[in-house]
């Protein structure tokens, strides 16, 4: 009698799997573009400061501006998961959710540096 071997199910393909990582990539680089801008423009809020706020805001947007680039290895962790993920429809749960987090995670990042700059 021949073996009997039981039937193998293949996880089906999702062609869509590349859609929700895209976006998320896209507006993750636009939204972090906009918070480098932002962040960088803010420095020239204490050009007609007195030496002491000078001073210390200098600091604070220093520290702020290296926890904004730093801190982008989140985000970036985030959109490189959704894109290992296996194209399986199993994965699509956990696809969607890292990348509708990836950009949520650049603007708690950049309310975060704008939180530790010392405005004068």
């Amino acid at each position: 009698m021949g073996e009997m071997s039981l039937p193998v199910e293949e996880e089906e393909r999702d062609a869509r799997a590349w859609v929700g990582p895209l976006i998320a990539s896209v507006v993750t680089v636009v939204a972090g573009f906009f918070a480098l801008v932002v962040l960088g423009f803010s420095a020239m809020a204490c050009d007609a400061c007195s030496s002491e706020k000078a001073h210390g805001f200098d600091a604070s947007i220093s520290t702020a501006l290296v926890v904004l680039k730093v801190g982008f290895l989140g985000p970036a962790g985030l959109l490189v998961t959704a894109w290992g993920l296996p194209w399986e429809r199993r994965n699509a749960g956990r696809r969607a959710m890292l990348a509708l987090t990836a950009p949520l995670a650049v603007v708690v990042l950049f309310v975060v540096c704008m939180a530790l700059v010392e405005w004068p």
